[in-house]
């Protein structure tokens, strides 16, 4: 039986993006190699669950209402660009890989997607964002306000995604991430979704989403 109350949410550890649709009620799919390979986690309405978004498939009958990806960027970011030299070819070619997975993946789904990257190399390859916001734009939406931070955040959108309107607070707090010091949860942390984005969008997009279109066949790797 098909399931239109799905949300599936690409390179997510954290599960942040998600959560406002689990309160919600939607079965939530939180995909990522950093979960474990031999157990899924479920937490209330999200299933944490391994995945290469280059391979996974979801269970069968999902029709997702909407879908997120979160791609790493280590390799594509303009804060590393001065090792980009060394990384050369091929860590630039995982990284748009990656990225281009989650783009069939939302062209298979049919539904209304949104993914991010900072600003970086994707550019060159794939073309301009659709969206870019700072953390500062959304912390309004948390009680009490949050994320008073500045971090340029790229979004590719499409098939009817809505962008949220602003709830700005005072950015005091600066750009906190990229004064972040050195540690083994450094990079985790810069790249983690911020509440008040996360619910944001969750306002924009839960009553305008249009009814999903099943998709026709399994998304393909390149």
């Amino acid at each position: 039986m098909e399931s239109k109350s799905v949300v599936i949410s690409l390179c997510d550890e954290s599960g942040v993006m998600v959560r406002p649709w689990s309160e919600a009620g939607f079965t939530c799919y939180c995909v990522d190699t950093a979960h474990s390979i031999r157990r899924d986690r479920v937490e209330g309405n999200i299933h944490y669950v391994w995945g290469d978004v280059r391979s996974w498939t979801p269970p069968p009958g999902v029709v997702p209402r909407i879908l997120f990806g979160f791609s790493p960027c280590t390799d594509l970011t303009g804060a590393g660009a001065r090792d980009w030299p060394k990384k050369s070819w091929p860590l630039l070619r995982d990284g748009v890989d990656l990225f281009m997975a989650q783009w069939y993946a939302a062209k298979w789904a049919r539904c209304p997607f949104m993914l991010e990257n900072p600003r970086g190399r994707l550019p060159t390859y794939i073309g301009h964002a659709d969206q870019h916001f700072d953390p500062c734009n959304y912390g309004g939406y948390l009680d009490p306000p949050g994320d008073a931070y500045t971090k340029d955040t790229r979004l590719w959108t499409g098939n009817g995604f809505e962008m949220p309107e602003p709830r700005p607070v005072e950015p005091v707090e600066g750009s906190k991430m990229h004064k972040m010091p050195p540690g083994p949860d450094r990079q985790k942390l810069r790249s983690q979704t911020r509440a008040g984005f996360a619910r944001a969008v969750f306002e924009a997009n839960r009553q305008a989403m249009p009814q999903p279109t099943p998709p026709e066949k399994a998304p393909r790797s390149k």
